[in-house]
């Protein structure tokens, strides 16, 4: 990994979603955005993320996805490694980052988002993430996705969404040079 340079810092307080249009260019080949303390106000719902060619009009770029968690109860009744066919998309869909995150004061989730080649018109554009959620069961979970973005078009921004009802939180915008 190269040297981070801050792009942005976006915050989100009660929105339906945290759009990133600006920052995204041919100056890095590799974006990393940090999610900080995402918090959702529906119970066992998700952040979810997308990307867009045309500045943001539209989130909508066919995607292939995969993801998997691994948890851990507080009280040590449980723990799982689960992949997760449900949260795959082909399609155009929007895909989750965390699932299982609950709405409650300490219920919030973070981690880290990569993008490598956004800007090149040749290539797809692969993405990996590691976020880590704590959640109603009280359980940590960590949530681990990569797929990639089927389109030779340059990706120029990126949406976060909660599953339903409202996003608060803080992403940074790195660039790795």
């Amino acid at each position: 990994m190269g040297i981070p340079t801050l792009i942005s810092t976006n915050t989100a307080d009660g929105d339906s979603a945290l759009n990133i249009t600006s920052g995204i260019t041919s100056s890095y080949d590799e974006y990393m955005f940090v999610l900080i303390d995402m918090y959702i106000t529906a119970d066992a719902g998700g952040v979810q993320f997308n990307v867009s060619i045309d500045g943001g009009s539209n989130y909508n770029v066919s995607k292939n996805t995969t993801d998997f968690w691994a948890s851990h109860n507080e009280n040590d009744a449980e723990t799982q490694f689960q992949y997760n066919t449900g949260s795959d998309v082909s399609g155009t869909g929007n895909h989750l980052l965390t699932i299982g995150q609950g709405d409650n004061a300490d219920d919030s989730a973070s981690g880290i988002l990569y993008l490598f080649s956004p800007s090149n018109t040749t290539f797809v554009k692969h993405f990996y993430s590691r976020i880590h959620v704590s959640n109603y069961t009280p359980r940590a979970n960590n949530h681990y996705a990569a797929g990639y973005f089927n389109t030779t078009s340059a990706i120029n921004a990126v949406t976060f969404v909660p599953s339903s009802e409202t996003l608060s939180g803080t992403i940074q915008l790195y660039g790795i040079s």
